[in-house]
């Protein structure tokens, strides 16, 4: 079976792609390098998937309605498991049109093709992000997600609502995934994990935004990538997934974790709570592990100690 997949040069739809690869299927990648970071680190994610003979890589934008024509048109796809978007909350403030264009217009642009080619299956990307400061907790599916807390948020949110209608209007599999903070080998340098293990390991000052005590489902890539794959094989109708570890740590908690790991203190520097920020993420995720079997095995502490190595070798 082929599969476009869309952000495949990214952390987490890298490593997808050798998921996939490793179970035989053809993969198209798509993805624009922008940079957001760094391209080159998006070139080495996949610097062993390039000449690969089931994967073939396309460098274009979402936007870009004639590439897409031409994509869909020469490939017979059967699966879009969409990945590529603007991320981050805190940009998404400053650059609120650009995230609107790129994640709602990207994503309506891959359901129309969808649609017209009959897709057998599709998987999209969302946010725990959606459910903005939610009280209850932990996080479910049925939860309302009429508040968030952020332009990235609300476009996230506002994919779940558009795929939903093409389902309902054209009977389309879609399955959503609403992803708890992902971390490991590769991950985006700007993501907290990342970041403060380079800035530690450098002897250089790390931001705490608030006091240390909001709180984190991080969940740990091999974790979401099975999830991911689960929820490709078991997609049909239209569903939505909390993809977490569903467990919690806090800020403090994490620093210390990477201190012990690394060997070093960290150098903190204190800062206020940044708009857009969520003060606790935390994953129900009965639904998951009743429908397509996700069943998380990476706990936070073997987690760090595996970032750590990777990262050191890295570095």
């Amino acid at each position: 079976m082929k599969v476009l997949l869309t952000g495949g040069a990214g952390f987490i739809g890298s490593h997808f792609c050798e998921r996939l690869v490793a179970n035989d299927y053809e993969v198209v990648i798509l993805d624009n390098f922008n940079d957001y970071y760094d391209p080159g680190l998006k070139r080495k994610n996949i610097a062993t998937l390039q000449g690969h003979p089931q994967v073939t890589l396309v460098e274009g934008d979402l936007l870009n309605g004639a590439l897409l024509d031409e994509l869909f048109e020469k490939h017979n796809f059967q699966i879009l498991v969409h990945l590529a978007a603007r991320a981050g909350v805190r940009p998404s403030l400053q650059q609120p049109l650009l995230y609107e264009k790129v994640n709602v217009q990207g994503t309506m642009e891959l359901l129309e093709r969808s649609k017209k080619y009959q897709l057998e299956k599709l998987v999209i990307a969302s946010s725990s992000s959606v459910y903005g400061n939610n009280k209850k907790v932990p996080f479910s599916e049925t939860d309302s997600v009429d508040h968030p807390i952020s332009p990235y948020a609300a476009t996230k949110k506002a994919c779940e609502l558009i795929a939903s209608t093409y389902h309902h209007l054209y009977d389309l599999n879609i399955t959503m995934l609403r992803f708890f903070t992902v971390y490991g080998p590769r991950q985006r340098p700007d993501m907290a994990i990342h970041k403060f293990t380079r800035l530690i390991a450098q002897g250089e000052e790390i931001p705490m935004y608030g006091d240390g005590s909001t709180r984190r489902d991080y969940t740990y890539i091999d974790d979401i990538v099975d999830g991911m794959y689960k929820s490709m094989v078991h997609c049909r109708g239209y569903n939505i997934y909390n993809l977490g570890e569903s467990k919690t740590i806090s800020l403090k908690d994490l620093i210390e974790l990477i201190e012990l790991n690394l060997g070093k203190k960290a150098k903190i520097k204190k800062l206020p709570m940044q708009p857009g920020d969520v003060e606790t993420t935390y994953a129900d995720i009965k639904k998951a592990k009743d429908e397509i079997e996700y069943n998380p095995q990476i706990d936070i502490e073997f987690g760090i100690e595996k970032f750590v190595e990777w990262f050191k070798a890295n570095a």
